[in-house]
Formats: structure tokens, C-alpha cells, sequence
């Protein structure tokens, strides 16, 4: 059950910042390394989702 509650976690944070993404990009006083930063921070999570999910299947 612990994974289970881990992956719905990483999936949480995954929304989180994808809603920082779009809110950063609506402002144009944000800086294009902070959204890059937080696009490799939701890519990072993306892909431990994924190799989660995998390891569940098995």
C-alpha cells in the first residue's frame, strides 16, 4: 500500500507544478530558467512515475 500512496504523491506534485508551469509562463516577469527549472522538475517526476507504474506491474 505504501507505493500506492507514493505514486498518488508524485502524482500530486506532477499537477503542482504543472500548474506553476502555466502560471509562470501567464507572467512575464518570469525568469526562462525558473520555467525550465520546473519543467525538468516535472519531467524528473514524470519518468519516477512511469518506473513506478512499471515495478507495480510486475
Amino acid at each position: 500500500m505504501a507505493l500506492a500512496s507514493h505514486l498518488e504523491e508524485l502524482q500530486r506534485k506532477h499537477g503542482d507544478i504543472e500548474r506553476e508551469i502555466d502560471e509562470a509562463l501567464n507572467h512575464p516577469s518570469t525568469d526562462d530558467l525558473e520555467i525550465a527549472t520546473l519543467k525538468r522538475r516535472k519531467l524528473a517526476l514524470k519518468d519516477e512515475i512511469e518506473k513506478l507504474k512499471l515495478q507495480t506491474r510486475h
